[in-house]
């Protein structure tokens, strides 16, 4: 094993440890302010105290994580944990359908604005705006969208979803690749007209390919935002089937069952995770060959 691996390796497990540490963490802290916290409440330097509270309110971390073995309702078959993953695979599939198109979409503006200046002069300042919308009212705004102009699409409540994560995702990708494309060296754009190359045989041999260093962060906030469009249009729009209902309907019986609220949340944590990973994975099939200086 050569130095750079040894090295490569040590990164990973201390990468896994500081996320292990963290954990461990958050809920030492969140056991010990139910231990020890103000009963009343208070400020610190001026900063307010939340009170402390009881199980209902901030049930225990282990019994967070036992309600995932129990049944759903009671003298149901299916455990917290598989419904919860059920949930969390549905709202997934939504979130990846929602990068994909959204990635693609964002690569395509760019492309246009680089192409063409009128279209970046054009449609620049409704771009930003856009993003300035409260997505909260976005979702009900397309599924009224969606059920005026067909019967149909009123039942594919996940449509709306898919939707409103693509609105929120194509926006850093479209940024990103603009100014990865509009960055392209000069020397090299004067080589490829000396050779007489066309504008879109630069784009694929030159610009595009300094554009990928910008387009990976990119990905990594339109992976997020997919993430938070799709959970978000969960909640507002009641989809059935996704991990935003099941945290709208879990939350209905906080009052009776706390635990069984955070078994949601953390299922919608674990997807932002596993999304994250799908990302990573697309980062570094995107920087695979380049040199470690352009990285």
């Amino acid at each position: 094993m050569t130095d750079a691996e040894r090295q490569r390796r040590r990164t990973r497990i201390r990468r896994a440890s500081m996320f292990a540490v963290a954990f461990v963490l958050v809920a030492v802290s969140w056991e010990l302010y139910k231990a020890v916290g103000p009963e009343k409440g208070g400020t610190i330097f001026g900063t307010r105290i939340l009170a402390r509270t009881d199980d209902r309110a901030m049930p225990h971390i282990w019994d967070m994580f036992s309600r995932f073995s129990e049944s759903e309702v009671r003298g149901g078959e299916d455990s917290v944990f598989v419904v919860v993953l059920r949930a969390a695979w549905y709202s997934f599939r939504c979130a990846l359908a929602a990068f994909v198109a959204g990635s693609l979409l964002g690569i395509g503006l760019a492309v246009l604005m680089a192409r063409f200046r009128f279209f970046e002069r054009a449609l620049m300042p409704y771009l930003v705006i856009s993003q300035t919308v409260p997505i909260i009212v976005l979702a009900p705004l397309i599924f009224s969208l969606m059920a005026y102009n067909s019967r149909e699409l009123a039942s594919k409540t996940w449509l709306a979803a898919v939707l409103l994560g693509v609105f929120l995702a194509f926006f850093p990708v479209a940024m990103g690749t603009l100014r990865g494309l509009q960055t392209t060296p000069s020397a090299p754009l004067e080589l490829m007209d000396s050779y007489a190359a066309g504008w879109w045989k630069t784009l694929w041999k030159l610009r595009f390919p300094n554009a990928v260093p910008f387009l990976a962060p990119a990905l990594r906030l339109a992976g997020a935002a997919a993430v938070v469009g799709v959970t978000v249009s969960e909640i507002s729009l009641g989809v059935r089937y996704g991990v935003g209902r099941l945290i709208l309907s879990y939350g209905q019986e906080a009052t009776s069952d706390p635990p069984k609220l955070y078994t949601a949340v953390f299922g919608a944590a674990a997807l932002g995770l596993v999304m994250a990973a799908v990302v990573v994975g697309i980062d570094r099939l995107l920087m695979r060959n380049r040199p470690p200086e352009a990285v």
